[in-house]
C-alpha cells in the first residue's frame, strides 16, 4: 500500500522531536560525530604491496647494472680482481639502502657522475618505496578529509537512504538502475558491515543513527532532493522521518513501515509516501496463489535491469492537446501538479504542458 500525502511538516513536529532527544545522552564535546566515508580506490593491498616490491626490486638491479657495466670506474678495496657481478649487486644493495661500507667506492669521473646523476635518484626511489607506506597511511586521514570537505560543498539533489538492510538495498538498487550515480547516493546505518557492502558499489556512507539531527546533517538531508526510510523498526522509521521533516521542510521522504497501523503515525511524521512491505508482500504472496502470473509481472515491472519497468517522463511538446491512450508509450496513468490520475480519468483527456506521464518502459540491462 503507497499512501502519498504533503511535504508540509506536522504540527508539533519539532516539539516531539525535542521531547524525544531530550532524553538521550549528550555527546562530549571532543566526542566525533557521524563519520562519513568516501568510496575507495578499489586497488588491492597486496597488488599495492607487489607494485612497492617490483619497484625497489627494479631501483636495485639497474643500480648494479650501471655498476657492473662501468665496473672499470670503481674500486674494490678488499680485492684486486675486480668488479664482479656479484659484487655490483653487493654495492647496489649497501648503497641504494645507504648502509654504504665504503669496501666499493666510485674513482673515476664517469663513474662518480653516474652516481650523482642516476644512483642517488634510485636511491631515493627506493627508499621513498618503504618508507611511502608509512607516509600514505600518515596522509590517508588528510586525503580522506579533504575528499569530503570537497564532497560536502559540492553535493546537491542527492538521495539519502537510511538503512542499508534488505529494503534499503533493493532501493539503492533500483536508483541505479535508473541511471542515479553511486556518488549520489548517501546510505546512513550503524552496523559496519552494511557500510562496507554500500562502499564498495561506490555510494558514500555515514556512521550513525539516523534519529539523531547531526548524522542527517552530515549525510547532507538539508541539500538533498529526497530521503529512503528503509530501517527495521517502525519506531525508528517514525523518529528519522520527524528528524528529516524538522530540517529539510520541502524535502521528499518516502518511508517504509512493516505494519499497518504504523502507517498514519509515519504520515503525521511527514513521510510523503508510505509503503507498508509487510501487507504488501501478503497480497503478493496471496495472488501468487490463484494468479501466479500477475505477480511475475508486478515481479518484472519492479525490477530495473530486466524486463520492463516502469518510468516517468514529461509531456514533449508534439504530445500536448492530444490522449494520453494514444501514444505509443503504455501509460499508466498522469502527473500534474501535485495530483495523479489514471490514464482513463475525464480530468487528463488532453495533455497539458508541465505534465508527466507514467509509462511502461523496456528495463535497461546492467553495465558490465
Amino acid at each position: 500500500m503507497i499512501v502519498a500525502r504533503s511535504r508540509r511538516a506536522p504540527t508539533g513536529c519539532s516539539a516531539t522531536v525535542r521531547a524525544v532527544r531530550s532524553e538521550r545522552p549528550r555527546r562530549s564535546l571532543g566526542e566525533s560525530t557521524a563519520p562519513v566515508r568516501m568510496p575507495e580506490s578499489g586497488v588491492s593491498p597486496l597488488l599495492s604491496l607487489l607494485r612497492r616490491i617490483a619497484i625497489a626490486l627494479g631501483a636495485l638491479v639497474a643500480t648494479a647494472l650501471i655498476v657492473y657495466f662501468g665496473r672499470e670506474g670503481y674500486l674494490d678495496n678488499n680485492s684486486d680482481d675486480g668488479i664482479s657481478l656479484l659484487d655490483a649487486f653487493y654495492y647496489s644493495t649497501v648503497s641504494v639502502s645507504t648502509t654504504g661500507y665504503g669496501d666499493i667506492v666510485p674513482v673515476s669521473d664517469s663513474a662518480r657522475l653516474w652516481t650523482t646523476v642516476v644512483v642517488t635518484p634510485l636511491r631515493l626511489i627506493f627508499l621513498i618505496t618503504f618508507v611511502g607506506t608509512t607516509v600514505e597511511l600518515l596522509t590517508e586521514r588528510s586525503r580522506q578529509s579533504f575528499r569530503i570537505q570537497r564532497w560536502r560543498t559540492r553535493v546537491r539533489d542527492h538521495t539519502v537512504v537510511v538503512g542499508y538492510g534488505t529494503k534499503g538495498r533493493a532501493a539503492v538498487d533500483t536508483l541505479l538502475g535508473d541511471g542515479i550515480e553511486p556518488t549520489n547516493i548517501v546510505v546512513v546505518d550503524t552496523d559496519r558491515a552494511r557500510l562496507d557492502a554500500a562502499s564498495a558499489l561506490g555510494l558514500v556512507t555515514v556512521a550513525g543513527s539516523a534519529t539523531r539531527s547531526e548524522v542527517l546533517r552530515t549525510a547532507g538531508v538539508p541539500q538533498a532532493s529526497a530521503v529512503v526510510v528503509a530501517t527495521n523498526r517502525d519506531d525508528t522509521a517514525i523518529l528519522v522521518t520527524l528528524t528529516a521533516r524538522e530540517m529539510a521542510p520541502d524535502i521528499r521522504i518516502v518511508a517504509s513501515v512493516r505494519e499497518s497501523e504504523n502507517m498514519h503515525l509515519l504520515r503525521q511524521s511527514g513521510a510523503d509516501s508510505v509503503i507498508v512491505s509487510a501487507e504488501t508482500a501478503g497480497r503478493l504472496l496471496g495472488a501468487a496463489t490463484t494468479t501466479p502470473a500477475v505477480v511475475e509481472v508486478i515481479e518484472d515491472l519492479l525490477t530495473p535491469d530486466a524486463g520492463f519497468a516502469i518510468s516517468e517522463r514529461t509531456v514533449e511538446e508534439s504530445e500536448v492537446g492530444g490522449s494520453p491512450r494514444h501514444l505509443t508509450d503504455i501509460v499508466l496513468g498522469v502527473v500534474r501538479g501535485e495530483n495523479r490520475f489514471r490514464v482513463d480519468a475525464s480530468a487528463v483527456d488532453a495533455l497539458e504542458r508541465g505534465d508527466r506521464v507514467l509509462y511502461i518502459r523496456k528495463a535497461s540491462p546492467p553495465e558490465d
